[in-house]
């Protein structure tokens, strides 16, 4: 897989009010080959530019207020070409410099609502804990590569300065399919996949997770009364 050098600037911004405390984000970033500019709030991804759409491209739902920003394409495109000019400053300066990779950290397979035999769904890649961004990742069904129905979005930074990638593929589940996500990144030796199977998980049962977590509670609020019983005698005696 052939390595690419990216250049990513970051701002971050805290907005306080009397009884609220946001958290502003800003990335500017370009390679030989690629770019982006992206901007967040309170983790969330507001906008970012689509430099092959050639748009500003705003991810929010249909129900809240669009977000109108006149010129922040073009801004975008006019900080690449700084961006490169000090990308390459930045690697003649740096080219004795051995590079760090992070392989990512986790990767799963879910959908995003209950399933349900012949009613569309998403299923969801999450891939977090890699450095440096992006990933690749490749969707099949029954072992056949799937070039339609799926979108990723841009490398979103994490705190502690990896990063994170959710790739979304529409689909209708069916009896006897089978899917996988596949994950390339530079830090990882071979790609890593998960499959989803839609008969496995029909047949789960939808129930059993609120169960297990209130049985979970209910163990830990036993066992915090055992312990304030065993306290109050020992305090007795």
């Amino acid at each position: 897989m052939k390595m690419k050098e990216l250049l990513l600037f970051f701002s971050f911004a805290l907005c306080v009010s009397a009884d609220v405390l946001h958290e502003n984000i800003r990335i500017n970033g370009c390679s030989d080959f690629d770019g982006e500019v992206m901007f967040g709030l309170d983790g969330e991804e507001l906008g970012y530019a689509d430099f092959n759409k050639q748009k500003e491209i705003y991810p929010q739902p249909p129900f809240i207020d669009p977000i109108i920003c006149p010129g922040c394409y073009d801004g975008a495109v006019a900080f690449q070409h700084i961006c490169r000019s000090n990308l390459k400053k930045r690697r003649d300066a740096m080219k004795d410099i051995p590079l760090e990779y992070d392989a990512p950290s986790g990767v799963t397979i879910y959908t995003r609502d209950e399933v349900e035999f012949g009613i569309q769904n998403t299923l969801i890649c999450h891939v977090t804990g890699f450095y440096p961004a992006p990933v690749n990742v490749s969707w099949t069904k029954n072992e056949q590569k799937l070039t339609e129905g799926s979108s990723i979005n841009v490398p979103y930074p994490n705190k502690d300065g990896i990063f994170t990638q959710i790739s979304r593929l529409q689909f209708t589940p069916q009896l006897g399919d089978i899917y996988s996500c596949t994950v390339q990144h530079l830090a990882l030796a071979e790609p890593e996949t998960r499959i989803y199977d839609v008969e496995v998980a029909a047949q789960s049962d939808p129930g059993v997770g609120p169960v297990v977590f209130f049985g979970v509670g209910l163990t830990v609020g036993l066992l915090g009364a055992a312990a304030g019983t065993f306290f109050l005698i020992k305090g007795n005696e």
